[in-house]
């Protein structure tokens, strides 16, 4: 059967199947004759074979990283959510652009105000006082202090006692004020953004610590999301919008939200109902729900249908949803954990130490306490001569007329001297070294914001030192522990070879080929962002190639180009005429092919949940999709100025 056979009319049936494993066929369901590849992950640290496999297409990692779990999570969610039924008793309602009427007794939800500071005016000095006296020092030094008020014991002046411990508490207290200052500024430019949101039948701008439960909101792209919400519309008009959930589970790559059909239809302002979800809780990757518009048929809803706050919009113009989770509500907050306080290893370290010394004085002021005790029952008379020996009984009564010192008894001497014994021998536990690391801490954080290395020039903005207390801990680091998702890797996937027909294209010119340059319709020349290193006859074969092979070759590129969720987003450069386009998607192996398919002049260079358009050497092709990601068609369309119309399948198992 000739694959390029002329069909009649374009068959409704599924065309193009994807699936996204890590081990891959790409059959042409034309021909018994087929092109094969698989993607192989490899670490660095393993030499590669010398003889590649044949009928296979490798990628390697420039540093080892693993397949997301999030595809995993989001699964079994939602297949846990829609094996459960949404009971009234546990069930939240939201009546749509009514925000009163949501908000009224006995719901009152929670305003869309966040706090993150962990002080007030009012619990500032009681909180900051406890948290201070977890430390063994200060705990130490308070009893000095109180014991240096009592006269039998007094050996410095009252305030020499009560200086050295109020400064280092005043110290402290400043910089946790300062630190708090700065929270307490973050939250309020955080609260004071503001949102559309539709009121009277036009979005105006609001607050976000304004919005309310219920409220229909307006974003623009590149705009972050002020509060969970669904999503009810957006620009494109089959209903898909894309975000970022970098601030929620540090991915970067884009994630894509579909809005219902039947609240597509429906203007914002004529937008009535009730959305029936379950009562805020943790999980992000898991949202049941229902959506009753009118009265007519309950529509499910679930996690690809809700936006997140601290998300950001992506590659769409322009996205609508109803307000459901706002607050301390939100998914983003319930799983913050607040401001704890922070302490050092150091600190903690410090900390045994104080203890080890406390005992060691407490060892030798009973040993001082015992021998003064001794030496005092047998020298009773002489007591009152001796010089900077207390002569007065503060029990009350007269002193003697002869000046001899009154006494208390052995047990009571022995305590008496104990204490004074523990004042006189504070100096083994320096507060002076409590001063100075708390002045030090304060130096360090001044030198690492100005640190002009620590600059980030893409986004102007330097280095913040959020908790002082840790600063050494930067220091003390033995071992890393990563998740592999990314953090410390590039988590990024290269194109190696492909095999075509039992052909294994796997040499390179030595050099790194970025694609092919394409000029739109408006004359930006457009390039990929990433360069993939090339086979050149490979991309003889593809751009001049003539016979089965060739045409096997172009079919296995095409369908890289276009069995994905890759989407493109172009970005401008410092030349106005050029401009790059950046592959995002969910799956680094995925980035990797379509990168390679870019380079080996199969582009892909626009894709809406209706279409996807490829350039294929310089003849853009448009490619018209059904049902997304997992089911589409393709066929030709006015695009294709060499080509008559035709139907092509490709599959992935």
């Amino acid at each position: 059967m000739d694959p390029h056979a002329r069909l009649p009319d374009p068959v409704p049936s599924p065309i193009l199947k994807h699936s996204p494993s890590i081990s891959r066929s790409l059959r042409s369901a034309a021909d018994t004759s087929s092109v094969t590849f698989a993607a192989d992950f490899r670490s660095p640290s393993k030499p590669e074979s010398t003889s590649p496999s044949f009928d296979s297409f490798r990628t390697a990692r420039s540093r080892p990283s693993s397949v997301s779990r999030s595809s995993t999570r989001r699964s079994a969610s939602e297949r846990a959510g829609s094996q459960r039924d949404l009971r009234d008793e546990d069930a939240r309602f939201v009546y749509i652009n009514d925000a009163p009427r949501t908000n009224a007794p006995p719901a009152m939800f929670p305003d869309n105000s966040i706090r993150t500071s962990k002080y007030s005016v009012l619990t500032f000095i009681p909180r900051n006082l406890y948290e201070q006296f977890h430390r063994v020092a200060y705990i130490y030094f308070l009893i000095l202090a109180v014991l240096n008020f009592v006269p039998q014991l007094l050996v410095l002046s009252k305030e020499a006692g009560v200086l050295p411990l109020a400064f280092v508490l005043g110290v402290t207290a400043v910089k946790d004020a300062y630190e708090d200052w700065r929270r307490h500024r973050s939250d309020k430019n955080e609260n004071n953004r503001t949102a559309s949101v539709l009121a009277d039948g036009v979005f105006r701008p609001k607050r976000w610590k304004d919005i309310q439960v219920g409220d229909v909101v307006r974003l623009v792209a590149n705009e972050t999301l002020p509060c969970d919400m669904v999503l009810v519309s957006t620009s494109d008009p089959t209903g898909v919008a894309y975000i970022q959930t970098i601030n929620l589970d540090g991915e970067s790559n884009l994630k894509t939200r579909y809005a219902k059909q039947e609240t597509m239809s429906t203007p914002p302002e004529a937008l009535a109902g009730v959305i029936k979800c379950e009562k805020p809780n943790r999980n992000i990757y898991g949202f049941l729900a229902t959506v009753d518009l009118n009265g007519r048929r309950a529509i499910s809803l679930g996690t690809s249908n809700v936006m997140l706050r601290g998300c950001e919009l992506k590659n769409t113009v322009w996205a609508i949803g109803v307000a459901v989770y706002t607050g301390r509500d939100t998914k983003v907050v319930l799983n913050s954990s607040g401001a704890p306080s922070k302490r050092s290893r150091l600190e903690t370290h410090m900390n045994r130490e104080i203890i080890a010394l406390a005992v060691a004085l407490v060892v030798l002021c009973s040993v001082v306490s015992l021998l003064a005790g001794i030496w005092m029952g047998d020298h009773v008379d002489q007591l009152g001569i001796i010089p900077f020996f207390h002569k007065y009984d503060y029990s009350g009564a007269a002193a003697h007329d002869d000046g001899r010192y009154n006494w208390y008894g052995t047990g009571a001497q022995v305590v008496f001297t104990f204490m004074s014994a523990v004042i006189q021998f504070q100096v083994m536990i320096p507060i002076g070294l409590i001063i100075s690391m708390e002045l030090i801490r304060v130096g360090q954080a001044y030198f690492m914001v100005q640190d002009n290395r620590m600059f980030d020039e893409k986004s102007q903005a330097r280095f913040q030192c959020r908790a002082l207390n840790i600063n050494e801990d930067l220091g003390q680091i033995k071992y890393v522990f990563s998740d592999k998702t990314g953090t410390l890797t590039q988590n990024r996937m290269e194109f190696r070879c492909a095999s075509v027909q039992g052909r294994d294209f796997s040499e390179t010119d030595g050099g790194e080929e970025d694609g092919h340059a394409v000029q739109g319709k408006d004359g930006v020349v457009l390039r990929p962002k990433t360069a993939v290193t090339t086979d050149p006859k490979l991309a003889a074969l593809l751009k001049d190639g003539m016979g089965a092979k060739a045409s096997r070759a172009r079919d296995l590129f095409l369908a890289l180009a276009t069995c994905n969720t890759i989407v493109p987003i172009v970005e401008d450069t410092v030349n106005p005429a050029a401009k790059l386009v950046e592959y995002q998607g969910e799956s680094p192996d995925e980035q990797a092919l379509v990168y390679a398919a870019a380079a080996y002049g199969h582009k892909l260079v626009e894709r809406t949940s209706g279409h996807i358009v490829v350039d294929v050497f310089g003849t853009r092709q448009r490619y018209e999709l059904t049902t997304p990601p997992v089911y589409c068609k393709i066929f030709a369309s006015q695009f294709l100025t060499a080509w008559q119309p035709l139907v092509k399948l490709f599959c992935f198992v």
